[in-house]
């Protein structure tokens, strides 16, 4: 008789996983240059996007320099299951990697224009990262739950968007939600 053979694929872990490495120049403008900058560049903004720009703690950088991203997913980072923000955020620390200063937000979405679309379906799970999206890993400026925690970008109906979110402490990020 034969043997019957089990195999599970796992997903592999940063370093030794697919990343997508992309070079953006960040600062050298002032808060209203960058936002007509958006503007200029067809690109919405959500009410939470713009509270996070508008609020005092949003600062720019005089100062031009060119910053690295690694982008992957939650999965990608060991957790098949998904994860919280702070599990998440400790271990890209312990696996050498750093946090996005929030401000690199409008700077990637501005250079990021030839997003892929993402899914407009309606019927997807609230509260959740939207289909296609990239959630920028950073600090977040407010832990009042009520006040957006950080950037996501998005392209959806081929409108680019800088979206701010809002999650508490238990939100569960999914295994395939890219940062």
């Amino acid at each position: 008789k034969g043997a019957i053979r089990m195999s599970f694929k796992t997903k592999k872990i940063y370093p030794d996983c697919p990343i997508i490495i992309r070079t953006v120049d960040i600062g050298g403008f002032t808060k209203s240059q960058l936002i007509d900058r958006l503007k200029q560049s067809s690109i919405s903004l959500n009410e939470y996007g713009k509270r996070l720009i508008d609020d005092e703690r949003f600062m720019t950088f005089e100062e031009t320099f060119c910053l690295q991203t690694i982008e992957l997913t939650v999965g990608n980072l060991g957790f098949p299951n998904g994860a919280t923000t702070s599990q998440i955020y400790k271990k890209a620390n312990d696996l050498g990697l750093e946090l996005c200063p929030i401000e690199l937000g409008p700077y990637l979405r501005l250079a990021y224009l030839d997003q892929p679309e993402g899914s407009s379906n309606h019927s997807m799970q609230i509260k959740q990262a939207p289909s296609g999206s990239i959630t920028i890993a950073s600090k977040a400026l407010n832990e009042d739950v009520d006040f957006p925690k950080g950037f996501y970008l998005r392209r959806i109906n081929g409108v680019l968007w800088l979206r701010g979110y809002c999650a508490d402490h238990l939100h569960i990020w999914n295994d395939y939600d890219h940062f």
